[in-house]
């Protein structure tokens, strides 16, 4: 999920039914139909065949991945019913407010229920008679101990309306049908459905399409994906190789209109991106989100922390390495954007400046560490329908997380003559956990613990001692790096300024000039000329 940054700068469950093997169960089927866009509510029917006699327990998701706090999406469900094959009405009990169990049926079950959606963004759903946007755990009802049967998905539209669907979930027979392989891809794959314009580029064998609804022209949108093209490049640069996108391609999922609410959310093959800003008077901050959401492809999705494998949907996923997952990915972000040509010198130090402050460097010392900050966003990320408590927020693990990346990347550089970086050790995390992939599409095989992300940096930067103090001191202690002293080599001034605060301002824009030391580390840091 993306929190913003750089805008002051810039503008499942453990089983209990017997799993049957994806080969040998019949595929459970949904249809999504609209008969009352305007009331934003969507109807569902969702069938589940070839079930074993034991209760068919229902479940609607409290979580959702790609966020950490509960989300009860029961609240927006209603009017449920269920029938067996021969059409007859069953008995459904309700053993809590996220499910429901049908304990006696004849070995196949259709759920009909409505769910009403008028929240725009990467955690909820949103109807109306232009659209639907739907992030699956906010929409579908699903089997507890039926994980690993595939699914099937067809989008009937409003009567007369010619939409079309953009999602990650695999084309199926026909333009309106789709499937997923199994629960865990099926609840991470949104759709938009609606009247969408696509743009398509390729970076060697590799598609991506930029699927948007937006108000602006065409025109505008086609200039927009090129500089996405531009992000997509550099970020592929730290990894050296794009992921194995399981669709074959990957899918960016923008609805930039004036209800939506600001967001992004990562997704396994594809994000969404939500915002009332438009291309045309918040397009850097809207690129700021792309380079943000498009870094989670590989960090998180892949390289992936053992305490968010797998996901749960009924419960919290606490994880103290949340600082790693989004902190690093807030870092690279604006990162991307500077090598890629789309920042200047002096917003890339008004960055910095707003992420030394909003962790309050000025102080050198933090009242929780990055590992149990992290470990807050179980409470802390809410959305603005629910926010957090004043104590608890003080401050967020993208920012930490973002600050450490910043300390840890010029520490390489420092240490090895710019011969090793940040970029260096996220590739090594890389090659160790997220390469390696699943055997299963929607899963990670070697998820990572804090101790194998201490250990990569020990063998990137050849040093455990290092490493050992790098992760003592600033992600399970509660110290703030010398950045002061870290910036000047890439031609950076940290000057203290009114109330605690620090301004960073490259040394050309306040009168000096840059070394030939200072020029050379930060074109392989910035790629500045």
């Amino acid at each position: 999920m993306k929190r913003r940054l750089i805008a002051v700068a810039l503008f499942a469950a453990a089983a209990a039914v017997p799993r049957a093997p994806s080969s040998a169960a019949e595929a459970i089927h949904y249809r999504f139909s609209f008969p009352e866009p305007s009331q934003q509510w969507m109807q569902v029917d969702a069938t589940f065949a070839d079930l074993a006699e034991a209760p068919l327990q229902l479940r609607i998701s409290r979580s959702s991945p790609g966020r950490y706090a509960i989300h009860d999406f029961a609240k927006n469900v209603y009017d449920v019913r269920a029938y067996g094959s021969n059409g007859r009405e069953l008995r459904l009990e309700r053993p809590d407010e996220a499910g429901w169990t049908v304990a006696v049926h004849p070995g196949s079950v259709t759920i009909k229920y409505k769910v009403y959606g008028n929240r725009l963004d990467g955690t909820y759903l949103a109807i109306d008679s232009s659209h639907a946007h739907i992030n699956m755990p906010a929409a579908i009802v699903w089997a507890r101990g039926l994980d690993d049967r595939p699914a099937t998905l067809t989008f009937a539209p409003p009567a007369g309306a010619q939409w079309q669907v953009a999602t990650q979930l695999h084309p199926g027979a026909s333009a309106t049908e789709f499937t997923a392989p199994n629960l865990s891809y099926l609840i991470d794959s949104p759709v938009e459905f609606g009247p969408i314009a696509v743009e398509t580029f390729t970076i060697g064998p590799q598609t991506f399409r930029f699927a948007a609804h937006q108000t602006g022209a065409r025109t505008e949108l086609q200039g927009f994906v090129k500089d996405v093209a531009k992000i997509v490049r550099q970020e592929q640069a730290v990894f050296g190789e794009f992921p194995s996108y399981d669709p074959g391609f990957y899918t960016f999922l923008a609805d930039y209109l004036p209800y939506a609410n600001t967001d992004g959310m990562e997704h396994r093959n594809s994000t969404v991106m939500t915002s009332p800003g438009s291309i045309a008077n918040a397009r850097a901050d809207l690129l700021d989100t792309v380079a943000h959401e498009f870094f989670h492809s590989w960090n998180v999705e892949r390289i992936r922390p053992r305490s968010l494998e797998p996901f749960d949907l009924d419960r919290t996923n606490p994880s103290g390495e949340l600082w790693l997952a989004e902190g690093f990915t807030q870092y690279y972000g604006p990162l991307a954007m500077q090598r890629a040509g789309l920042l200047g010198i002096d917003l890339m130090a008004r960055m910095i400046s707003s992420l030394l402050n909003s962790v309050g460097v000025e102080s050198g010392r933090l009242t929780r560490s990055a590992e149990e900050i992290s470990r807050l966003g179980v409470f802390t990320d809410r959305t603005d329908a629910d926010p957090p408590g004043k104590v608890i927020d003080v401050m967020s693990y993208y920012q930490l997380g973002a600050a450490i990346a910043l300390s840890l990347d010029l520490t390489l550089r420092e240490r090895s003559s710019g011969a090793l970086s940040l970029d260096d050790f996220m590739r090594e995390m890389w090659r160790r956990y997220g390469k390696p992939g699943g055997a299963r599409e929607g899963y990670v095989d070697r998820p990572y613990t804090i101790a194998d992300a201490e250990a990569t940096l020990a063998a990137v930067g050849g040093d455990a001692a290092f490493a050992r103090d790098f992760f003592a001191r600033y992600i399970e202690g509660r110290e703030l790096a010398d950045y002061s002293r870290l910036l000047v080599p890439a031609g950076f001034l940290v000057r203290r300024a009114s109330r605690g605060r620090v301004d960073v301002v490259a040394v050309e824009s306040a009168g000096g000039a840059l070394t030939p030391a200072q020029r050379e580390f930060r074109a392989s840091w910035l790629g500045a000329k």
